[in-house]
């Protein structure tokens, strides 16, 4: 071995060490810190009464675990319309579909909410074994209940980014429609402010190195936690405040949304409100139309994030698109809320509910 190399080998071997120190450091000092509790995403559940809440029932994946989920079945239970089934929100259970799980049995349907594992009464909260667990999980559910067709998957916020991955997956023939409520597409998707609007906090140095690691194939680490949502204590009590870097990767679209997108074979619709508070509702159908999909984007007025899935106005908005009875661009007249009236080919109206 030459002089040269000689004197170049401790200062690699100098170099590499500082690189392991500084991801070790990133590792264990880069996770997330705790964001201020968000009001606009509290304080909306405190007011629903879950007094009426069918009882749990269990199914058992393929790693027989017990997951939990809630039925509410059809008005018509012997000749339901279809089923629907619902996926909660980040940091949720299936408790908090509940305004909009009634309202579509009471049109009809079979509605089927699970507890996503990690979440819930399903599994350990904030974490998964693996990222694809989730779409396992939901395939496993679908073998175990046999919900009544045709059938059409429902996901809320970060439900509805894991409903657009679950669409583009090979399995996503298993539902006949996908309705896509404030979903969550990528945080640098045009649709996505800052920290979701203050919603989540990202342990971004952590977050990075366990790519790396998981890029090597070395997933050890993928149990700690990369993201916190702002939850008030009360709440964090109950719900998940956090999750590990396998929920956090599965629980949204793959990484090349966009591939999700161009990858869906089914019917697909979006709906936002106009006031969310965690997405811009105006750049939904540029995202779809930017990775070769045109989408039906619902707009509700004056309706918020969690409002979506809890206002009256909202949940009929919604109830109306997964019975197929909205195939024409509608709007509400601001006197009449639950009135539905047929717009006019012109563009944006004022108090109108847009498909666009």
């Amino acid at each position: 071995m030459s002089t040269e190399l000689l004197a170049v080998v401790p200062v690699v071997a100098f170099l590499v060490g500082l690189v392991i120190v500084a991801l070790a450091v990133a590792l264990v000092k880069g996770g997330p810190k705790q964001p201020p509790p968000l009001a606009s995403i509290n304080e909306p559940f405190k007011s629903v009464d879950t007094s009426d809440l069918p009882p749990t029932r269990h199914f058992t994946a393929r790693d027989n675990t017990a997951l939990a989920y809630r039925r509410y079945a059809g008005r018509s239970p012997a000749k339901p319309r279809g089923s629907a089934v619902l996926i909660h929100g980040s940091s949720a259970s299936g408790v908090s579909m509940h305004t909009l799980a009634k309202a579509l049995a009471a049109s009809g349907y079979d509605v089927y909410v699970p507890d996503m594992r990690g979440h819930g009464e399903s599994g350990k909260k904030g974490t998964i074994a693996y990222i694809g667990q989730l779409e396992d999980d939901l395939g496993d559910f679908l073998d175990a209940v046999q919900p009544a067709g045709p059938r059409t998957l429902v996901g809320f916020s970060a439900g509805g980014g894991f409903a657009l991955r679950f669409a583009g997956d090979a399995r996503q023939l298993a539902f006949d429609r996908y309705v896509l409520l404030a979903p969550f597409i990528h945080q640098s998707a045009p649709t996505t402010p800052p920290s979701v609007g203050g919603w989540v906090n990202v342990g971004i140095a952590r977050t990075v190195v366990l790519t790396i690691l998981n890029t090597m194939r070395i997933r050890f680490f993928n149990h700690l936690p990369v993201i916190a949502y702002a939850l008030a204590p009360e709440a964090a009590a109950r719900l998940t405040p956090r999750y590990s870097y396998n929920l956090a990767q599965n629980f949204r679209p793959h990484s090349n949304y966009r591939a999700d997108i161009r990858a869906t074979r089914r019917p697909l619709e979006v709906l936002v409100g106009a006031n969310d508070e965690a997405f811009y509702a105006d750049a939904f159908a540029g995202v779809f139309e930017e990775a070769g999909r045109v989408v039906p984007v619902t707009i509700v007025p004056g309706v918020g994030h969690i409002g979506l899935t809890l206002e009256p106005v909202a949940v009929a908005t919604i109830v109306a698109v997964v019975s197929e009875r909205a195939s024409e661009a509608v709007f509400i007249d601001d006197r009449s809320p639950r009135r539905r009236i047929r717009s006019s080919p012109q563009g944006r109206q004022s108090g109108a509910l847009e498909r666009r």
